[in-house]
């Protein structure tokens, strides 16, 4: 069987395992640059090669599969990211570069997690700490204001700032934008960056979309408020070229937390595309008209595929040498719809387009 993005082929996971912790071994230098981390030697300058950033939220807590990574999936994520393979750098440093159009390094890698999790405290910081790796953390600020047992304090996310985490923002409260009224969000989004000036004596310039659900307005909200760049759910490389307050992030959970997937993610090339439909990810037509056009000549375009959830590779339609077309014959079911869209690169790697739409009840 051919090995794709959504049929990954076999391994020796315990034998991956072993790997990654022998090479974290070996990996014992590391070269800080600007508050980065470069492992192992120098690498080559890659125009397109973009970054791939991670989404997690908790850590080892077991009753939360969906949203929570085990701990050893964590751990052989972070040894092989300080394996000498990739570059794992701060998240601002990336935005600054797909903004001016700065070369960065190949298999670049920003990681990020959602919410200030108590267990982002207990197992993810000493963890991020001893490996020496850069993170941003989107915080929601009710739960800390209310001392929810379930989340840091503040004085527990100032030490995680003073650590050297950069802190971003969510909405105050972290539900989906998408089933609210918009001066609901427009108000927590408020509440949430006047909480964490106020506490961290720092104003958040990056901000995460809750469960990745936004459309048009919840887009225009955020640019109101004057965010540097913002971050989906929808699965990808970011790229020169995408839209800053729409770029993509790789969740990571128990589910997608495999070292299979983790090495086949972290390994992402950028799919350059433009005219993006629909505009507004939020659905109004349903079933929604999807399709794109392929910005930049990729070699194997030929063998583009996609891929909904819940429903599996889809039909494409082609118009001309670059327009991308999906249709559906039935009407989607309320809720988030993921599209992945993959062309295989050389080396084994892919470029890796993806979308994330939400169909309102």
């Amino acid at each position: 069987m051919r090995t794709t993005p959504e049929t990954p082929g076999r391994r020796n996971v315990a034998g991956d395992r072993l790997g990654c912790l022998v090479r974290h071994v070996l990996a014992a230098t590391f070269v800080a640059v600007a508050g980065s981390v470069v492992v192992g030697p120098a690498v080559a300058q890659v125009p397109d090669g973009g970054a791939v950033i991670l989404a997690y939220g908790r850590f080892g807590e077991d009753d939360s599969p969906s949203s929570s990574v085990r701990i050893d999936q964590f751990e052989d994520h972070l040894a092989e990211l300080t394996s000498g393979e990739y570059s794992v750098l701060p998240l601002a440093r990336v935005v600054a570069a797909l903004r001016d159009g700065t070369a960065l390094p190949d298999r670049t890698v920003v990681i990020t997690i959602d919410e200030a999790w108590r267990s982002v405290y207990a197992q993810a910081l000493p963890r991020l700490r001893a490996a020496g790796l850069p993170f941003t953390l989107f915080v929601s600020t009710d739960p800390l204001d209310r001392g929810a047992a379930t989340h840091m304090s503040w004085a527990e996310l100032r030490e995680v700032a003073a650590a050297g985490a950069t802190i971003a923002a969510m909405p105050a409260a972290a539900l989906p934008m998408t089933g609210r009224p918009l001066e609901e969000s427009a108000a927590a989004i408020r509440r949430s960056v006047d909480r964490i000036a106020a506490e961290l004596r720092q104003t958040p310039t990056l901000f995460a979309y809750p469960h990745g659900e936004f459309g048009l307005a919840h887009r225009a909200l955020v640019e109101q408020a004057r965010f540097v760049a913002a971050f989906g759910q929808q699965s990808g490389a970011a790229g020169r070229g995408a839209d800053h307050l729409a770029l993509p992030r790789f969740v990571v959970n128990e589910a997608f937390g495999g070292i299979d997937r983790f090495l086949q993610v972290t390994a992402a090339l950028p799919l350059p595309v433009a005219d993006i439909t629909p505009v507004d990810p939020l659905i109004r037509q349903n079933p929604p008209a999807i399709g794109f056009t392929l910005a930049d000549r990729v070699a194997n375009a030929d063998r583009l595929a996609c891929f909904a959830s819940g429903i599996g590779r889809t039909a494409l339609e082609r118009l001309g040498t670059d327009r991308i077309e999906i249709r559906f014959r039935e009407p989607l079911a309320p809720g988030r719809l993921r599209v992945n869209c993959t062309v295989p690169a050389i080396d084994g790697r892919w470029h890796w387009f993806g979308l994330q739409l939400f169909v309102p009840n």
